[in-house]
């Protein structure tokens, strides 16, 4: 065999090889990036805001680049009580807020954080929601007002204060008369204490306390509170109260945005709400509680416990909005009952099992504790 025969060989050769690896080389498609404009119902400076965005980041992060969410804050591009409608039109492509700022639209949609939840907390709320039947109820309430949204519920927050007060209240006949902000059924619920009530939005409140155009608020948390600027209109907080008890956030989607999503960005999605309803929860703890201690040593505020006189006349109070609006609303009523066949079962388990912590804590905090 000749040199000119070998090397023309070789070359057949190579030539079969480059086109067999480019025959088994697997096709490489270049993922284009989907981008959703979310809006919160919180103002930028807010807590409530870095949950919306820890959410979005961690969606952005598992999704390496086919997915973008962006969080624009409060106002950005409409009013905080018109995010439902917002997204339902397709004006934004998600946004993230609570239920019970929808309560105009259909009042069973308040019994998703307002109340005692029959004496759930915000956590058992949450499972409620997703298996005892909550999810399918709200979802039906949707589609009876017409909102083509999909709905995920998620981060248990801590019980809100019954507020802030520019003087203490000792007993219910303190409440009536008060100028007082607080949204969904509450409001039904402080009117029933006789209050005069204005349901503003977060960032309303603090300029409405400083201007007198009401005489008190409740809002949220310490954190929240502190940051919102709470100390500057205020020096006393009330806390506990079973007003808002057993509130979570709600994380919304365009529907037909939604469904043009892949399987697994929208697993990815799902997976994210949970890995955020966890570390909100984590991160709460850690920030409230700092801000708590912030809000007594370096801001000079008053804590006082609320009286049972009015967590009694509280639940008074819920028995009888309640009641009324099972009778003129079917959804009401059917998330009144589903609510309270869970709590019965689920609050006998809790309530039996979980020891009294506070019993330990007081052992080695409270004065004359025992210390280690």
């Amino acid at each position: 065999m000749t040199a000119t025969n070998n090397t023309r060989r070789r070359n057949l050769l190579k030539g079969a090889a480059v086109a067999a690896g480019a025959m088994s080389a697997p096709m490489v498609a270049v993922a284009q990036t989907t981008s959703f404009r979310f809006q919160s119902t919180w103002p930028a400076k807010d807590i409530f805001h870095e949950y919306a965005n820890d959410f979005a980041k961690k969606v952005n992060d598992m999704a390496g680049g086919r997915l973008k969410i962006e969080v624009l804050p409060s106002g950005a591009v409409v009013p905080a009580f018109q995010l439902l409608e917002a997204v339902n039109k397709g004006t934004l492509d998600g946004g993230h807020g609570v239920v019970a700022y929808h309560y105009g639209k259909n009042s069973a949609l308040a019994l998703w954080g307002s109340g005692p939840a029959f004496g759930m907390d915000p956590n058992m709320v949450l499972s409620w929601h997703y298996y005892g039947g909550g999810k399918a109820l709200l979802d039906d309430i949707y589609k009876s007002i017409n909102m083509d949204v999909v709905s995920y519920l998620y981060g248990p927050q801590p019980c809100q204060p019954l507020g802030w007060f520019k003087k203490p209240v000792s007993n219910v006949a303190q409440i009536k008369g008060l100028k007082f902000r607080t949204v969904g059924l509450a409001v039904d619920v402080f009117k029933e204490l006789g209050a005069a009530v204005n349901p503003l939005p977060g960032g309303e409140i603090v300029p409405a306390l400083d201007r007198g155009l009401i005489d008190a608020a409740e809002f949220n948390n310490a954190t929240s509170d502190r940051i919102l600027g709470f100390p500057d209109v205020a020096k006393n907080c009330m806390l506990q109260s079973f007003h808002q008890s057993g509130e979570q956030f709600e994380i919304l989607f365009n529907k037909s945005k939604y469904n043009g999503l892949p399987a697994e960005l929208k697993a990815i999605i799902d997976y994210a709400v949970q890995a955020s309803s966890a570390d909100m929860s984590w991160k709460a703890i850690d920030r409230n509680s700092k801000d708590y201690i912030e809000l007594k040593t370096k801001d000079k505020i008053s804590f006082y416990k609320t009286p049972d006189s009015i967590l009694k006349a509280q639940l008074d109070a819920w028995d009888k909005v309640t009641a009324a609006k099972a009778k003129e609303n079917p959804h009401f009523e059917k998330v009144l009952a589903s609510q309270r066949a869970y709590a019965e079962r689920a609050g006998q388990w809790q309530n039996d099992y979980l020891v009294d912590y506070k019993m330990a804590w007081n052992r080695y905090f409270r004065a004359g504790g025992k210390k280690t």
